[in-house]
């Protein structure tokens, strides 16, 4: 669908008469809003930066697995109370959110369509990312956004259902099952030779762990200009969604950290659960989009998922940059109650992230 959008050529002469604003060769074009078609630098472009994109995540995905615990990760699955919560975030309190800023912002209704996508959407892999720079639970992490991936594939048909039927046919959103596939087995196989390096040769996880969490880092800031790179178009959508964009991801670390914390998880487990919450896969996002709307259709709101991934991305390095500080600044101030309540998980958050002991241990 992508590949038929962007081969659609408006008439150039009609252009010319209706705008100047926009050139010849928009593809989308309504006097203030344009998509250029990809030409070929930009497909031979794509193919490279997809290319290394995927490696790169493979690798990151690999070092990730390489600061989990297989007892750990096996414990949070077969007692699955952080995953749930993290359930309830993700496919609760995200779609409702987009339920309610779409109605609150009383945009049109194939913008309220595409919010819910977002909404809809599993976690992303960045959160790991992140996640390990706050001193997040690991194994928690890893294994809430595989669950997720994996339950998209019947939470999202029944999410979309229940929210987008006031506005529009669920049947008319296409689901690309093939790519979620796709997204689970380059989380998975990575994750799970990580997984083994770990345990089997622990000195040497460490060093691919530090390697790894650099190129993380990379890979986010690669991932949020790629969109920049591709499109070359300039796009000015309604302000709305531009207020719906910045708002959503922060009600989503915020609603995600108060639920976490109101189920009694500990605080570097309400971390995890927060940015598994806020951090949506966003190309998963650009993909049903694509599949699912026409040109005239895309031209109202083909950007919301970019713009959502850079707010997301902007409020991750926020709450990145305020932990640092506060494990830099903070004083030890926990009775002896509260350290005897979190001795039994003492030993396994000391091996987190290089040895450090997060801050409800102190």
């Amino acid at each position: 669908m992508q590949t038929n959008f962007l081969s659609q050529q408006f008439n150039a002469s009609s252009l010319a008469e209706n705008s100047t604003a926009c050139p010849a060769n928009a593809t989308i074009c309504d006097g203030t809003s344009c998509v250029l078609p990809e030409d070929n630098f930009n497909q031979t472009l794509s193919v490279v930066l997809s290319t290394v994109l995927t490696i790169m995540l493979a690798l990151v995905m690999f070092s990730m697995g390489c600061n989990v615990e297989l007892k750990n990760f096996l414990g949070h699955l077969k007692r699955p109370w952080g995953i749930f919560v993290g359930f309830l975030c993700q496919f609760g309190i995200m779609p409702l959110t987009a339920f309610l800023l779409s109605l609150a912002f009383n945009i049109l209704p194939i913008q309220a369509v595409v919010v819910l996508i977002m909404g809809c959407c599993p976690g992303g892999t960045a959160s790991n990312v992140i996640a390990y720079w706050v001193d997040g639970d690991m194994d928690l992490s890893i294994s809430m956004t595989t669950c997720s991936t994996l339950l998209a594939m019947g939470m999202m048909p029944l999410c979309l259902f229940i929210y987008t039927k006031m506005w529009t046919d669920s049947d008319a959103i296409v689901l690309p099952y093939d790519s979620i596939g796709i997204s689970l087995v380059a989380l998975v196989i990575p994750v799970s030779f990580g997984i083994f390096v770990n345990h089997k040769w622990p000195s040497k996880a460490k060093i691919i762990l530090k390697i790894g969490s650099i190129v993380g880092a990379v890979l986010i800031v690669l991932i949020a200009v790629v969109g920049g790179i591709l499109y070359k178009g300039s796009w000015i959508i309604s302000p709305k969604l531009w207020i719906i964009g910045t708002i959503f991801p922060a009600a989503g670390y915020s609603l995600g950290f108060f639920l976490a914390r109101i189920a009694g998880l500990s605080w570097h487990r309400c971390r995890t659960v927060s940015l598994e919450t806020g951090m949506q896969n966003t190309q998963l996002c650009s993909t049903i989009v694509q599949l699912s709307f026409s040109p005239e259709q895309l031209e109202l709101m083909f950007t919301f998922p970019l713009i959502y991934s850079i707010f997301q991305l902007l409020f991750a390095l926020l709450i990145l940059g305020g932990y640092r500080l506060y494990r830099r600044y903070h004083v030890k101030t926990k009775t002896d109650v509260e350290k005897t309540e979190q001795k039994e998980d003492s030993k396994s958050i000391a091996k987190i992230n290089g040895g450090f002991v997060s801050d409800e241990m102190k």
